[in-house]
């Protein structure tokens, strides 16, 4: 994190997972003349490109889910549990986004045991420490909590297009408390998409009553005597448990053990035969001509530095290259059948 200390940047990490789905269900269904499906791939990549020519970012990062387990399910094993299967038509074309953004040269960043949402917390602590700009990208409304003076919530409502901007200002305007506050509400309400239980009859605007009159939940069961509503009272107190649960699994971690890499310029999409060749493998010609990539290096054969090639001659040996090779870079494996 230390190079963030040289210059004020404007930071751009975006939910992948998010967008792919907003994407995924805001486009009629693509497929190129191969049968594979494109239309989340095609949706998203339009975003992205909108996003860089509107905000200019220095960096971009993009978050995806891991399959497995986070910490979460290990303190409430029915997190999530209500959710559905991602549609088989979806499921393959996160390989292609994937592809995609490292033609791009942007990061990807993915954890074991945390959620995308818990990677843009961490970048907005970054924000929040050194000052810099950072645009959070989402359709969650769980990042709200993430709002700060240096933490910009751009949230996707609808479709491809539709992005609503969030800063503390808005975020009192538009929901009627505070971006520290949404845990909270979340803590007593609850969160059927999350599967998140909360408080049994307490709702949106209930919820915003007691938070306007006592601030946080802590604040709620100090002045519990003065609740009004025999009911409402009853429920706070035999379910402050599973309130307080609820709590926890509603707040975005800051402190995901991840590796931050910046550049020192601002980010500018790369005009390579890579990019212009896997655009063209997806058949996003109308992409390829946005970028006017048609002429990108089309004659030349792609550079190989022979002093770059290695000959591996056991597990060990590939175990101990992978291990030493950045995560930005490429790398391409001839295996030798005869040496089988």
């Amino acid at each position: 994190r230390g190079d963030l200390l040289m210059d004020k940047k404007r930071i751009m990490i975006i939910d992948g997972n998010s967008l792919m789905y907003r994407a995924f269900y805001g486009l009629r269904l693509l497929t190129t003349s191969k049968g594979i499906y494109t239309n989340a791939v095609y949706g998203f990549t339009n975003m992205l490109f909108n996003l860089i020519e509107e905000y200019h970012p220095h960096y971009i990062g993009v978050a995806f889910d891991l399959k497995g387990p986070t910490f979460r399910h290990e303190v409430y094993k029915d997190y999530k549990g209500n959710r559905t299967k991602t549609p088989e038509e979806l499921l393959p074309q996160f390989p292609l986004v994937k592809n995609l953004l490292r033609a791009m040269d942007i990061d990807i960043y993915e954890e074991e045991g945390y959620e995308a949402d818990d990677i843009l917390g961490t970048f907005s602590k970054i924000a929040e420490d050194e000052g810099n700009k950072t645009y959070l990208v989402t359709g969650d409304r769980d990042a709200l909590q993430l709002v700060s003076d240096n933490t910009i919530l751009l949230l996707n409502r609808r479709g491809t297009t539709d992005m609503q901007v969030f800063r503390p200002k808005e975020v009192k305007e538009v929901y009627g408390i505070k971006p520290e506050q949404v845990i909270d509400q979340k803590a007593l309400m609850g969160d059927s998409s999350d599967n998140i239980p909360g408080v049994p009859g307490v709702g949106v605007k209930t919820s915003l009553k007691l938070l306007n009159q006592f601030q946080t939940l802590d604040g709620v069961y100090s002045n519990i005597d003065e609740i009004s509503g025999k009911k409402l009272k009853e429920n706070l107190i035999t379910y402050k448990e599973q309130a307080y649960l609820s709590q926890i699994l509603s707040k975005i971690i800051k402190d995901v053990p991840i590796d931050i890499h910046l550049q020192e310029a601002s980010y500018k999409i790369p005009k390579t035969r890579e990019l212009r060749s896997v655009l063209e493998e997806l058949e996003f010609n109308s992409i390829i001509g946005r970028l006017n990539l048609e002429e990108v290096d089309r004659d030349k054969e792609p550079f190989i530095d022979s002093s770059k090639i290695l000959t591996i001659d056991s597990l060990k040996e590939m175990k101990d290259v992978i291990k030493d090779i950045p995560q930005s870079k490429r790398v391409s494996i001839l295996v030798d059948d005869n040496y089988l």
